[in-house]
């Protein structure tokens, strides 16, 4: 005999509000577009630093050379990535591989707390040695820690 009344745990099966089921976005794919949007912000960060330093900036050993140095550096990136996942689910590496990160619960769009939470889970990500990016590879979800820190995951879209 069937049960008609049964349904699988939410927690089993993730579907978007159009009922369509959803493909996670795993580990490789993610390391992808994380190298291709290291390549464009490199590309361009360090026209701008040599600009600005001169070519010895590529020698130096200080972690933050000056004032310019620390808004290109480190200011700029935060900004950048922040402005891509609020206005666009993504970074342009994620985009140019077709993913978007969403809410973990509802599939919508996540909240500006959820995506500042998600970068500074980034940090926390790296600490163990990148222990934290690596788990998306073994997920069932294919969530990073901070995913799992800032309910969100990376869908294909």
């Amino acid at each position: 005999m069937q049960n008609d009344h049964y349904q699988t745990p939410k927690s089993e099966v993730y579907e978007i509000p159009d009922d369509r089921p959803v493909q996670y976005a795993g580990f490789w794919v993610r390391f992808v577009a994380s190298l291709i949007d290291s390549v464009l912000m490199m590309m361009i960060m360090f026209p701008l630093l040599i600009g600005y330093y001169g070519s010895s900036y590529l020698d130096s050993t200080a972690i933050i050379r000056g004032g310019f140095d620390f808004l290109v550096s480190w200011v700029f990136p935060i900004v950048a990535v922040l402005l891509f996942w609020i206005y666009r689910a993504a970074t342009p590496g994620k985009m140019a591989l077709g993913l978007r990160i969403v809410d973990s619960r509802s599939g919508g769009k996540c909240t500006v707390g959820q995506l500042i939470l998600r970068y500074v889970g980034y940090y926390l990500s790296m600490i163990p040695l990148f222990l934290g990016f690596i788990w998306a590879g073994f997920d069932r979800r294919k969530q990073g820690w901070h995913d799992k820190i800032a309910s969100t995951v990376v869908v294909k879209k």
